[in-house]
């Protein structure tokens, strides 16, 4: 297997931010076909049979996510999570700076599958150009009749508002992103009830990521039983990653659900001459590394699962043996630290403890003692805080002491790091 391009099929075209040049690649064909040929149930019965999965992090087959609204008059709201801030990931960028119209379009055929006559884009605030980029392509939208009254001449109506967030890590969970659309401080709210039956408003609401958005449009345009055809049974599909570290050729790769690891790295130019695998970090700084032995593992849901680790949201970091992981596991800690919310004691608290304990082991003025300490704090947090930053915070820390316990070592016994110097990631 190689790269293999659906949503990144016309991202390199000149120009393909622009309506003219996105309508010349095909661009709103899927749409078309939706309105003026399927039933808001037929386009969702099409997504749940595509088994296409949310590309945010938690991999959740996306129909189903549609299928729990509640059939109560309410009125119903589609909210796009485009607050990208996992540590290595950049995919939602890129999707968002070269194919706005992918996204518009993506949203509009989601809305109308659900109900949604409202919807909303929730933006990164760091992200201008790509506010910018989609507040033009929202305007040509609307004055092609994509966007709007009366879509293409139909009776359904959609209107999107895009939102700039503040860069709060936390608000990348979708009920700390609603509360943050409601102009209060952005933090997880105690579930159920879940955004499905009380979300932005407290009306029945969807939030489903930029890339699993813009997946609708393929899955439409050729059927899921086309999408069917690529990754695993469980894991259909392609997924955009974000390789970056210790490769020649860092930047975003699609590939089908389950190429091996070693695949992916290969692709993106793998390590450079001379230089020997030691870690890898397969979804973005919220998941557990992975060694050398695992280069033949599927990247895909399943696969990763077993093997300890997720496939979070493709943030896929490499690193070689002239990085030290103690110090990576540290920064890593020291940002959680600073991006917890502060409404659980686990994560407050733990955070910080752990921060501490890491400086002092990365120093080499810890004990063996400190790293009992780790594996313990990484058990009071996981699965005890109200939404998953507990469990991403302590996923680096856990596995470097569980696959890298001879490093910490190393420490101890020279009083700092073996290494004289760390190469910038």
């Amino acid at each position: 297997m190689s790269e293999c391009k659906v949503l990144l099929k016309h991202a390199d075209v000149p120009g393909i931010e622009t309506l003219s040049v996105y309508e010349s690649c095909g661009g709103y064909a899927a749409l078309k076909k939706a309105l003026l040929e399927m039933t808001p149930e037929a386009v969702q019965k099409e997504v749940l049979d595509s088994g296409l999965r949310g590309r945010g992090g938690a991999g959740f087959p996306t129909g189903r996510k549609w299928s729990f609204l509640p059939n109560d008059g309410r009125p119903r709201i589609l909210v796009c999570n485009a607050d990208e801030g996992e540590p290595g990931t950049f995919k939602d960028h890129l999707l968002i700076h070269r194919l706005p119209h992918l996204l518009v379009e993506g949203m509009v055929i989601s809305a109308y599958a659900i109900g949604a006559k409202r919807a909303y884009i929730y933006l990164r605030g760091e992200f201008l150009q790509g506010y910018e980029l989609l507040e033009e392509a929202m305007r040509e939208a609307s004055e092609k009749g994509y966007l709007g009254h009366h879509i293409l001449g139909t009776d359904y109506d959609l209107e999107i508002k895009l939102y700039r967030g503040a860069g709060a890590y936390i608000c990348g969970e979708e009920t700390a992103l609603l509360d943050s659309l409601e102009g209060r401080r952005g933090i997880p709210r105690m579930k159920p009830p879940f955004p499905a039956t009380a979300g932005l408003y407290g009306l029945p609401t969807v939030v489903n990521n930029v890339e699993t958005l813009t997946a609708v449009v393929p899955i439409l345009e050729k059927g899921a039983a086309w999408y069917r055809t690529m990754g695993t049974e469980k894991s259909p599909g392609t997924k955009i990653f974000s390789i970056s570290g210790s490769v020649q050729r860092p930047g975003n790769y699609e590939f089908t659900l389950g190429t091996p690891l070693s695949e992916m790295i290969e692709t993106a130019g793998g390590l450079p001459p001379g230089h020997t695998l030691k870690a890898v970090v397969p979804g973005g700084a919220s998941c557990a590394y992975l060694t050398e032995e695992h280069l033949d593992v599927p990247m895909d849901y399943e696969s990763l699962q077993a093997a300890g680790t997720m496939l979070g949201s493709g943030g896929m970091i490499v690193i070689d043996t002239t990085h030290c992981i103690v110090r990576l596991t540290k920064k890593a800690m020291s940002f959680f630290r600073h991006e917890s919310c502060g409404k659980c004691t686990p994560c407050r608290e733990g955070t910080l403890w752990m921060d501490q304990v890491l400086e002092r082991l990365e120093a080499g003025r810890g004990s063996e003692a400190d790293l009992d300490m780790l594996t313990d704090l990484s058990g009071n947090i996981a699965g005890r805080t109200f939404c998953a930053f507990g469990d991403a915070a302590v996923a680096m820390v856990a596995s470097s002491v569980k696959y890298f316990k001879e490093d910490y070592l190393a420490h101890f016994e020279l009083g700092g790091c073996p290494l004289e110097k760390e190469p910038v990631l």
